[in-house]
């Protein structure tokens, strides 16, 4: 303990500097853990937190029997990986295209035109969606009913919005994500393509051998870092876009809207923060075991 106070006298001033961050984190990250133990028990507002009646496991088992927890893992994870990997394979594609364009004004204003979305907020994002599906008054189905065809209610069926979902997902970060792996192109060194040149390497065998291999890294430490949140889904996307709709509860409904819907319209506090506790413990499981795998693999490009 000696040495710890030791050390705070000698750099002080670099304890200060951290301080706020400390105090975030206690204040937002740990002090709400006590909550957790909601998903122990069956939640009145009359008992409160620790007058409510403990239940144990109950709330857990419920929703495993259910059903309901399996559907809400399926969603999440499903969504996640297509959102994850699909976005990260396009990111990497757009980058790599702009990285390649000769005209510099074309090249960067194609860039900020890709990174627009990115600011746009998922309540116009939902109002845009709503204006085109809408039954009655969307784009679709005005266009549907101008070509003689019947048109078509999406907010009924739930096959239409897997795709509609992963679409407006993969086009709101496509611009950002694009950035990031153009930064990392702008520091491959020139002298790689310059000696490819010389030998005779046309454009097409310089992206395959030297800048696809050069953004590896990158590529894989965006997986990692994206994994981790593997079952926090996108509670905007999905809530602005879907709303609370039961009827597309099968293809749409997720860990965070789950949570939500128990916690602020069901009022059922136990089986919301039960659904929130096992999200958190998945996630941190599933990334020490990817974390894990990586380092038998390549040991560079582990987290940790």
């Amino acid at each position: 303990m000696s040495g710890f106070f030791k050390e705070l006298g000698k750099n002080k001033v670099l304890f200060f500097m951290i301080l706020p961050t400390l105090l975030f984190f206690v204040t937002f990250s740990y002090i709400p853990m006590v909550g957790v133990y909601y998903a122990f028990t069956n939640y009145s507002f009359d008992g409160g937190l620790f007058g409510s009646p403990f239940v144990g496991m109950q709330n857990f088992k419920f929703l495993f029997e259910s059903g309901v927890l399996l559907q809400l893992t399926k969603n999440t994870v499903l969504y996640n990986l297509a959102f994850i990997f699909l976005g990260n394979i396009l990111q990497l594609v757009c980058a790599v295209f702009l990285s390649e364009m000769v005209g510099k004004w074309f090249r960067k204003t194609t860039q900020s035109v890709m990174f627009l979305p990115f600011f746009i907020s998922f309540v116009l994002v939902g109002a845009f969606v709503y204006n085109l599906f809408n039954f009655e008054t969307g784009a679709v189905n005005a266009l549907l009913r101008q070509l003689g065809l019947q048109p078509y209610d999406f907010y009924m069926n739930t096959t239409p919005w897997i795709y509609i979902i992963i679409f407006f997902n993969i086009w709101k970060g496509l611009g950002y994500g694009t950035v990031i792996y153009l930064a990392a192109i702008m520091g491959i060194s020139d002298e790689y393509h310059e000696a490819a040149k010389i030998d005779g390497a046309n454009i097409f065998k310089r992206i395959r051998y030297i800048t696809i291999p050069m953004l590896k890294p990158t590529f894989i430490l965006l997986i990692l870092l994206a994994l981790g949140g593997i079952l926090k889904g996108q509670f905007d996307l999905f809530w602005q876009v879907v709303g609370n709709n039961g009827m597309l509860y099968e293809t749409t409904d997720i860990i965070d809207t789950y949570v939500y819907r128990s916690l602020a319209i069901n009022f059922d506090i136990g089986m919301g923060t039960a659904a929130g506790l096992y999200q958190s413990f998945f996630g941190f499981a599933l990334v020490i075991t990817v974390n894990w795998i990586v380092r038998k693999v390549q040991k560079d490009y582990a987290l940790f």
